[in-house]
């Protein structure tokens, strides 16, 4: 069997375009040939199976009175069990987190990372019963966030709790014996709604994990 790999985030691991010059198809969602997900499988080959798990709007662990089913703690169990066994589970999320009607700092954001992670140790999914993690700390929203319509609805603050993500999901991951990458100035983010991945982050972030993966498989 291929090793599973599940890649659990946000728009930016479904593969949101907020410009649509910028996608080679035209649209809002970047194509197989441009996701950081598909290019990371490409890039790793036929023995792994890469598992695209990624929502748009999706959090930690917040729930969201304006959408159902968008903490990643209610629904990790349900996802992990449905591609046992699981090799590698890897999250990247925090973006939504700082929404203003969740109301929460980037140390708390940092508790909702240590809580889905030990939810998702806890899971009987995996490969030898060994659960390996990477978190990725996404990199920083940006200031212009606010100079266009998608920006209203996220509210005040999200730039500056963004920046202190990283911080708190590091310190986080050590803890929980997981691997840790921060994707600040390693993928990046456009210059529309300072909050999406551009295809070149895309790309940038499928290279920067390709090393890593196979260390933590222990390949």
């Amino acid at each position: 069997m291929k090793k599973h790999i599940v890649c659990f985030g946000d728009s930016n691991t479904h593969g949101y375009c907020a410009d649509p010059a910028d996608c080679a198809d035209g649209g809002n969602r970047y194509n197989e040939s441009e996701r950081w997900t598909c290019l990371l499988q490409d890039m790793l080959g036929e023995d792994v199976q890469i598992l695209e798990e990624g929502l748009s709007g999706r959090t930690t662990v917040f729930s969201d009175p304006l959408h159902e089913s968008m903490a990643g703690l209610d629904v990790i169990y349900s996802t992990l069990m449905s591609h046992e066994p699981v090799d590698l589970l890897i999250i990247m999320l925090g973006t939504n987190d700082t929404k203003a009607r969740f109301n929460a700092n980037a140390a708390c954001i940092g508790i909702g990372m240590e809580r889905l992670i030990m939810k998702a140790k806890s899971i009987p999914c995996w490969t030898d019963g060994k659960p390996r993690i990477l978190v990725i700390a996404p990199p920083h929203i940006g200031e212009g966030l606010y100079a266009v319509p998608e920006g209203e609805p996220m509210g005040p603050g999200c730039p500056e709790k963004s920046r202190g993500l990283a911080k708190h999901f590091a310190a986080a991951a050590e803890r929980q014996g997981c691997g840790f990458l921060d994707a600040e100035g390693l993928a990046e983010f456009n210059t529309l709604d300072c909050m999406h991945l551009t295809r070149k982050g895309h790309r940038q972030l499928a290279e920067a994990l390709k090393s890593r993966i196979p260390d933590i498989l222990g390949e």
